[in-house]
């Protein structure tokens, strides 16, 4: 097999980003920098899941918004230095762990490193 261009390789990752996937009962997170302080943050939002397979407030039953909506508050934060720092974190921390599906831990490893990368160099970071 021949080897990936850098604008194959996006391609491939992008129609991967448009495949269907079961959501993680045990929640979301979303991922920013703090630059200032020199880590990554992490924040763990709990849901639910209707028999849609969609994620759900879990206070409300409300289908939760991929474009925002209304304030949510998050159930843990994680800070770290670097990925595998905050990786750990989230993998080796006591019961109950906020991560239930291999899949979403993969997910996860990668936009940390994503995430380290951007802040290793200054850039900004999105989250896919």
């Amino acid at each position: 097999m021949a080897p990936l261009s850098p604008q194959q390789r996006r391609e491939l990752d992008d129609a991967h980003s448009n495949r269907a996937i079961e959501l993680d009962p045990s929640g979301y997170f979303l991922i920013r920098i703090d630059a200032a302080a020199g880590e990554l943050v992490v924040q763990h939002f709990g849901n639910g899941i209707n028999d849609q397979g969609l994620a759900t407030d879990p206070d409300t039953g409300e289908v939760l918004s991929c474009r925002g909506g209304g304030p949510r508050s998050a159930t843990a934060e994680y800070r770290g230095r670097s990925a595998k720092e905050l990786g750990m974190a989230l993998t080796e921390s006591p019961e109950p762990s906020p991560l239930s599906r291999l899949d979403h831990a993969l997910y996860l490893g990668r936009e940390l490193q994503k995430a380290e990368l951007c802040l290793e160099q200054g850039l900004d970071y999105v989250q896919d």
